[in-house]
């Protein structure tokens, strides 16, 4: 009884609309895994989808995966309450921001892949390899573990020492770390991404206007293979739509006075990147047909033949 006025207040709800909620939440979130996990599999089992891009992609599979396991974990927050403990909480939020900062930081990689493939053909396959680019994957993942790390360490060191009542999950940063974060995780990706983008539309729209005027330029700097055009193309769909998803967060940020984030309150956050995070297979299995195709071959359990990773995905 004691502890009754120092517990997490309860928000009131229609049961029906907390119902709705906890199956809407569950559903997506089980798609989202389970999507993903068919993007995993089918990268990295087809010998044909070892590229240096897809190898990307599975990049962002991996970090979309576990988006969608541990939002599952945000439904208890829609009561108002934590249930796991000052430790659980602490190590959600952190593993949520790593996931977070990994994704942000591979579509920089993503639009770097395919700038220097539109913009500088001939370097491609010199430059870009499927060993390099396991090293920038890694160490993508490295730095947004050691980055989030340093950002919430007093979390970890005393989880649950921002917390104003039992059973609150929250965390808070000062000015400057802030500062910081919203520098390194938002502003400096999202202009590189948007700089590159910006490089290869033109260089896109530069040939086009070439054929179209009929004039037979073949120089090795804007001439590109179709199929790349068609790449950046699709990955430039992936990315605008990861922006869509995550820059209404960041504004919320970059506007807002208060640095302390409520788990509960950062529902754009979640909602939104979690979404997104279900959307890029989706538009996998509309834009490239290796996804449609592995997908076939994975559920008929054809996958299970001794040699299936060769069989003709592309």
């Amino acid at each position: 009884p004691q502890l009754i006025n120092t517990s997490c207040r309860k928000p009131t709800r229609p049961h029906f609309e907390t119902m709705l909620i906890y199956i809407l939440l569950s559903f997506v979130s089980l798609l989202t895994v389970a999507l993903n996990l068919l993007v995993i599999i089918s990268i990295s089992h087809f010998k044909q989808l070892h590229t240096p891009t897809n190898l990307l992609l599975l990049s962002l599979a991996v970090s979309d995966f576990f988006v969608g396991v541990l939002v599952i974990f945000q439904t208890m927050l829609i009561d108002g309450c934590w249930l796991l403990g000052d430790l659980m909480c602490s190590l959600w939020l952190i593993l949520s921001s790593i996931t977070i900062s990994t994704s942000i930081g591979t579509m920089v990689l993503i639009s770097v892949d395919r700038y220097v493939a539109i913009c500088h053909p001939l370097h491609y396959f010199t430059k870009v390899k499927p060993k390099r680019v396991q090293v920038c994957v890694c160490l993508c993942w490295m730095f947004a573990a050691l980055f989030n790390s340093l950002l919430l360490k007093d979390n970890l060191q005393q989880p649950g020492r921002y917390n104003s009542c039992i059973g609150e999950c929250v965390y808070e940063m000062n000015y400057m770390a802030n500062l910081f974060d919203l520098i390194v995780s938002f502003l400096f990706p999202i202009t590189v991404i948007i700089i590159l983008y910006v490089r290869i539309f033109g260089v896109a729209v530069y040939q086009a206007r070439a054929m179209r005027s009929h004039i037979a330029v073949v120089t090795p700097k804007i001439t590109t293979k179709k199929s790349e055009m068609k790449a950046a193309r699709n990955l430039g769909v992936v990315v605008v739509v990861f922006l869509i998803c995550i820059c209404p967060y960041f504004c919320l940020a970059l506007t807002s006075q208060d640095n302390l984030y409520k788990a509960s309150s950062v529902t754009i956050l979640v909602w939104m990147f979690h979404f997104n995070s279900c959307l890029n297979p989706l538009i996998y299995a509309i834009l490239y047909p290796w996804f449609r195709k592995s997908i076939k071959v994975i559920v008929t359990l054809k996958i299970l033949k001794p040699g299936s990773y060769r069989a003709n995905i592309l």
